[in-house]
């Protein structure tokens, strides 16, 4: 048991959470268990209103649970304070948003160097790091072309080159394809299915995207804020 559990990134325990709109209580999640293993590149999915971005905030300490506990490679977010969960989010979670969530006067290098800088690591070091990176998801030479100067595709490459630059222990995705087109998208995925099988970077999809839910190795459907089906493919289960 010992060793199952030192592979787990994630874990979330009997998690609620209750949104209150003037006299109404809306339940976002209902008593949700869910565990991540390293290595995993997996769906959440679901109808609108079914909770899974609400669990992906919660995953990520961008929100907190009304009731239930989320431990994050062992430690409950609970009992860390504001700075400790803003330090956690930097060096230990990695964010795709479908916006991209680019900064407009910051280089495709710039914005994947970010978060690199504010660790404080050595200029030389980030800089090898960064380029590797932007070469690795096909943007090399294009590493000083700032986001209006980019393609959607490009765009969301330099996100997730930032995502994974600082080595977090997840990749969190919101709808990551959503606002590219088809082809796009299937190369985004491409890369995201590489980046997990040859680096080990772990992701977790919130999508709507059948072919994000089709590449997902395991698939967790939510509805009504509670997991109604939990399954991993073949290749995964053997």
């Amino acid at each position: 048991m010992a060793d199952e559990r030192s592979n787990l990134i994630v874990e979330v325990v009997g998690v609620t959470k209750v949104y209150r709109q003037r006299e109404v209580e809306v339940h976002a999640l209902r008593g949700l268990d869910l565990c991540v293993e390293h290595g995993e590149f997996m769906a959440l999915c679901g109808p609108s209103g079914s909770g899974k971005t609400t669990l992906l905030n919660i995953i990520g300490a961008l929100d907190q649970p009304t009731e239930g506990k989320v431990l994050l490679e062992g430690r409950d977010l609970a009992t860390l304070g504001a700075r400790a969960l803003s330090r956690l989010r930097r060096d230990r979670i990695g964010f795709v948003f479908q916006a991209y969530n680019l900064l407009p006067v910051l280089t495709a290098y710039e914005n994947a160097e970010l978060v690199l800088a504010l660790q404080g690591v050595d200029e030389a070091v980030r800089r090898k790091r960064v380029m590797d990176l932007l070469a690795e998801v096909g943007l090399e030479g294009l590493e000083n072309r700032r986001p209006d100067e980019l393609s959607g595709g490009q765009q969301q490459r330099v996100a997730i080159a930032r995502a994974i630059a600082p080595n977090p222990a997840v990749v969190l995705a919101d709808e990551p394809t959503a606002n590219v087109d088809s082809e796009n998208a299937e190369h985004l995925l491409d890369l995201m299915e590489r980046l997990n099988r040859e680096l080990g970077v772990s992701f977790i999809f919130s999508t709507h995207d059948p072919r994000v839910m089709d590449r997902a190795r395991r698939l967790v459907r939510v509805v009504d804020g509670r997991v109604a089906e939990d399954s991993e493919s073949a290749t995964t289960a053997a």
